[in-house]
């Protein structure tokens, strides 16, 4: 019943010209180059490592994963690498058996000990190596390796959420070889098993592929070559489509780019929206002062009127939905009537700022002045940064707003070099385990970039994890809500809306709640 219910929660509406790419019943044709548009460059190669859609738009077609998602019946799961697999009825062993013959791109053949090296350093990265899958995967005990095809994970714990962590599109799988050679190897240097092997990287213009004549998959990929072309600013990525320099943009845009690219294309375009598993979330380093207070992190929240934001932002943005920590609409989401009740998200927004301004006088900081940390990409982060500042200058603070390349702005949020940032929480499905590994103690997990360590938040993390009575669960995970607002460490702006422009032309991409999802280009083809 959850699956269904979460199929229909990410629905996809066709809005314009044209119809789903998986819907004309063709017989796909080989061929062509694929030119199509990402939005922002990746900061280096490495799936396990990195939270931002640049790097699986960039390197997603270069490798294979273990399981993955099946979009055409979203969210059921259906094998990658892995040809078939058995999980024990007790939940605490999961066997796959790899399909033979895997080839990786420098032609070694891929075993069950390239798996387990994946997974290990998933789990227990190495000394200077990131692993933003660590807390994901620390419910594995042992990983067994009895033949060349088949590989054991041995589980600590039972962990309900398991199937859906193994088909994660950051599961890229590595040569064990190369991480034998160097652990932070997949940083700088591509070898995988994927439809598309690595041909160059330009820096400040393209990444370029071509087919895997070696392919497992018989007959697939369908194009010869791809380039996705970095197109940091959204009017140049929009003439670029419009001009037929690229296709696609498979991230997202906002709804007046859309309704622009419609009257400028007519049935040239095709236009696919869904609700995004992903927002923007406004994050507090705790280790700086005057952020270490309680009360000043609050006041910042409780100042930010989400109700009355999302009717504008959603006008020129693909920021919509308020929600808490869980996306808005699906079975574990925080109901409106509790929602409200919430530090941060009141609809009487008079009252919270009155009490903003207190707690600041409290905490003696009532003309308080920081700098806001952003990321430079203009949908939707830039409206939201200025949103912010709006905000906070209503209860008599200054901010600076500061924007950033995307390097250089994960760069300083992982080594806390920001007082006050802008953040995401860059989902694949509404599990809540995967919701809420965001917020566990930084720790446990790289990704909590708040540097707030919360003893209580780990202990309800845990609880829901184990508990397989669904209104049990709700409970646990309301109560680790609770507590995260009440803390301040971190909180969500808003959730995402996706609209995805397509040419006509493309053919066999589909469309998810998810832009991390889909982007291996192995079924993509050309009708022209």
């Amino acid at each position: 019943m959850l699956k269904f219910f979460l199929s229909l929660v990410g629905a996809v509406a066709f809005v314009a010209a044209g119809t789903g790419p998986g819907a004309e019943a063709q017989q796909p044709k080989r061929g062509g180059q694929f030119n199509f548009a990402i939005s922002a460059e990746t900061p280096h190669y490495d799936c396990h490592g990195s939270d931002t859609y640049a790097t699986l738009h960039f390197s997603a077609p270069f490798y294979s994963t273990l399981l993955r998602y099946n979009l055409s019946k979203f969210p059921e799961v259906e094998g990658d690498l892995a040809k078939s697999w058995a999980v024990a009825p007790d939940q605490m062993a999961y066997t796959f058996k790899l399909h033979e013959g895997v080839r990786f791109h420098d032609g070694t053949t891929l075993t069950s000990a390239d798996i387990k090296a994946t997974y290990d350093r998933l789990r227990n990265p190495p000394q200077g190596v990131v692993s933003n899958r660590k807390a994901t995967f620390a419910d594995i005990d042992t990983i067994e390796t009895p033949d060349a095809n088949t590989v054991i994970f041995k589980m600590k714990a039972v962990n309900s959420s398991m199937m859906d962590h193994f088909a994660s599109p950051w599961n890229c799988v590595y040569a064990a070889k190369d991480l034998a050679t160097d652990p932070n190897w997949p940083k700088t240097h591509i070898n995988g098993t994927g439809p598309f092997t690595f041909v160059e990287h330009v820096k400040g213009s393209y990444v370029a592929g071509k087919r895997n004549e070696n392919y497992f998959k018989k007959g697939l990929p369908y194009l010869d070559s791809y380039r996705g072309i970095f197109t940091l600013q959204a009017a140049a990525m929009l003439n670029a489509m419009q001009g037929g320099q690229v296709l696609a943009e498979f991230r997202g845009v906002s709804p007046a780019e859309r309704d622009r690219m419609v009257a400028a294309m007519g049935d040239q375009l095709r236009v696919e929206e869904s609700s995004w598993t992903l927002n923007l979330i406004v994050a507090f380093n705790v280790e700086k002062k005057p952020f270490d207070d309680v009360r000043v992190r609050r006041a910042l929240l409780m100042a930010i009127d989400r109700w009355g934001g999302s009717v504008g932002l959603s006008r020129i943005s693909t920021l919509r939905s308020v929600g808490g920590i869980i996306r808005p609409g699906s079975p574990f989401a925080t109901p409106e009537a509790e929602l409200v009740k919430l530090p941060g998200f009141s609809k009487d927004i008079a009252k919270s700022r009155a009490e903003a301004k207190r707690l600041l006088a409290e905490a003696g900081v009532p003309n308080l002045k920081f700098v806001l940390w952003n990321r430079n990409l203009a949908m939707p982060y830039t409206p939201a940064g200025i949103f912010l500042v709006d905000q906070w200058r209503r209860i008599g603070v200054e901010v600076e707003h500061v924007q950033s390349d995307t390097a250089p702005y994960l760069a300083a949020l992982r080594a806390g070099n920001y007082v006050v940032s802008i953040d995401f929480s860059n989902l694949f499905n509404d599990d809540p385990t995967l919701s809420l590994t965001k917020y566990l103690s930084t720790t446990k997990n790289p990704l909590n970039l708040s540097r707030a360590n919360d003893a209580e938040i780990d202990k309800l993390y845990e609880q829901q994890l184990r508990e397989g009575d669904v209104e049990k669960r709700k409970a646990l995970i309301r109560a680790l809500e609770k507590r995260l607002f009440d803390q301040a460490y971190q909180q969500p702006l808003l959730w995402w809306h996706r609209i995805v422009l397509t040419h006509k032309t493309v053919m066999g991409w589909k469309m998810s709640p998810s832009h991390n999802l889909g982007a291996d280009l192995a079924e993509v083809w050309l009708n022209q």
